[in-house]
């Protein structure tokens, strides 16, 4: 099959302009943008947008994840890409003195000369590397059979024999009394080689050399204009050479190589983002993904929007491992408050979605389920335009959800049905974890009702931890064991002495 593209290995799907309803929830929005911060002119967030919904889809990613990585491809793909914007700067350049034609022409063929020297360059780099991934071998064929065309072959030899001549051109401008006259070369002395003459005899050791930076070509005014037409004059045969390759190549760049270029920066945006994490200690893997077991696992996981606030701020970043085997579905998450439980729900959901995408995910290993569909539920402020109450939006919300997810969907709630009795949040809960079990659905609740977590056989307890020594000290650490919620406050009762037994002490003292 030829090469379309090195994200998508058969198909070429829409790229929707907005994000899954989800994102907010579970903070990949936070996540998205901090790794695309740094690529604003790729537009790289649609591709975080769209899920991958099959396996060989996904391994193809993976492999090309593991190519950059493991080959030393990195560099070479930046000197690509620092190339290839460099080439979009002339063209830019170029619209800007769209009505001055030779500085038209001449960025044009600067952006022809620095694109041959990206695509021969990186072809170099791709034919020495052992490549192993289908997208890169794909491509690697593609450039290969590209560069030995024909087309290449005349963009390369007239660019540079264009190059060359108009290095060649020489010329003098005379100012005399606001009046420009442009004349051929007289063999005037160079005077920066005067100057350097005149004081090479004050010399006495080595010094280092002093650049300075001139400022970024911003156009052409009409005297500039007026001087260039003057010395095409001069040399018509090269500037006629000039107002020919800018008609001939107007377009030079070719598609699939363009495409390349800003879906390659998918993987470099995630892998440069990954880097960050490094001296922190926080591992990531690339997760063997099913879509027909369930039986989910990691190890040293963790919420990567927390992480990377926690990471800048030079806070520890507490990782949790988790587990679902045989016919268990459904975390139950209870414990205290600002303990970890909401950050364990979305550190869940991001390491699936992320994993949908192809893409490392945080921990040393992980399994995790191909979803078809990803849910989430969690609190929201109640809106007065839909003039529905707290519990009402809540049951609307979950009912639509339901009506929707399949044995193959992933759900994730928060906290719901705090506005209500505990009798009736007892019994709705019930209901909406009859249905959630009868779908099979695989998921996470977090949830002030200990009931929930001994459903059945498919809910699993899962408590955020507190120091044993204090209670009140969170670990931010969530292991698998029966709910103690009721323990926990008995703790916190006895820390501030305001137990049954310790009042009446202090009442009969």
């Amino acid at each position: 099959m030829p090469f379309r593209s090195i994200l998508f290995a058969d198909s070429d799907p829409a790229l929707p302009a907005e994000p899954p309803p989800f994102f907010a929830d579970l903070n990949l929005g936070k996540i998205v943008d901090s790794i695309t911060g740094g690529w604003k002119d790729y537009n790289l967030a649609p591709f975080y947008y769209l899920p991958l919904k099959d396996l060989d889809a996904i391994a193809y990613r993976q492999e090309v994840m593991r190519d950059i990585t493991d080959t030393g491809l990195m560099k070479s793909l930046n000197d690509f890409t620092n190339q290839m914007r460099t080439l979009r700067q002339y063209q830019d350049e170029a619209k800007k003195v769209e009505f001055y034609d030779y500085a038209k022409e001449r960025r044009l063929l600067s952006a022809a000369e620095v694109y041959v020297r990206a695509v021969e360059s990186l072809h170099d780099r791709l034919r020495a590397a052992a490549l192993k991934s289908r997208g890169l071998r794909g491509f690697n064929d593609y450039l290969t059979e590209y560069v030995n065309s024909r087309p290449f072959h005349i963009l390369r030899s007239e660019s540079r024999k264009l190059i060359s001549d108009l290095s060649s051109v020489r010329y003098g401008v005379l100012l005399d009394n606001g009046r420009v006259t442009v004349r051929p070369f007289s063999n005037e002395i160079d005077y920066s080689a005067a100057v350097e003459a005149t004081f090479e005899k004050f010399r006495r050791e080595e010094t280092g050399k002093y650049w300075l930076e001139s400022a970024r070509w911003d156009g052409m005014n009409h005297i500039e204009a007026q001087i260039h037409d003057r010395v095409a004059l001069m040399y018509p045969e090269i500037f006629g050479a000039l107002n020919k390759f800018s008609s001939t190549h107007a377009d030079f760049v070719d598609e699939t190589i363009s495409r390349f270029d800003r879906e390659i920066q998918f993987y470099i945006a995630y892998l440069t983002f990954l880097e960050k994490f490094r001296p922190a200690g926080l591992s990531f893997c690339q997760p063997r993904v099913s879509s027909a077991s369930k039986e989910v696992s990691t190890r040293e996981a963790f919420d990567l929007a927390l992480a990377d606030k926690l990471v800048s701020e030079g806070s520890i970043v507490v990782p949790n491992d988790f587990f679902l085997a045989d016919r268990e579905r459904v975390f139950v998450v209870s414990g205290p408050n600002q303990g970890g439980k909401t950050t364990f729900a979305r550190m869940f959901g991001q390491m699936h979605y992320l994993a949908s995408l192809g893409c490392h995910v945080p921990g040393k290993e992980a399994r995790l389920f191909l979803f078809d569909r990803l849910f989430t539920h969690f609190e929201k402020e109640e809106d007065i335009t839909n003039l529905r109450g707290k519990l009402q939006d809540d049951l609307v919300r979950i009912h639509q959800i339901l009506e929707n997810a399949t044995s193959s969907s992933l759900l994730i709630m928060n906290e719901m049905f705090s506005s209500t009795t505990l009798k009736d949040a007892v019994y709705l809960s019930r209901k909406i974890m009859s249905r959630i079990s009868s779908l099979d659905v695989l998921g996470v609740w977090v949830t002030f009702l200990d009931e929930l977590a001994l459903f059945n056989e498919k809910t699993i307890s899962v408590v955020s931890r507190v120091d044993p020594k204090n209670p009140a000290v969170r670990t931010f650490k969530v292991e698998r064991r029966p709910p103690d919620g009721l323990a926990y406050a008995l703790a916190i009762a006895q820390k501030h002495r305001v137990t049954y037994e310790l009042i009446k002490e202090r009442i009969n003292a």
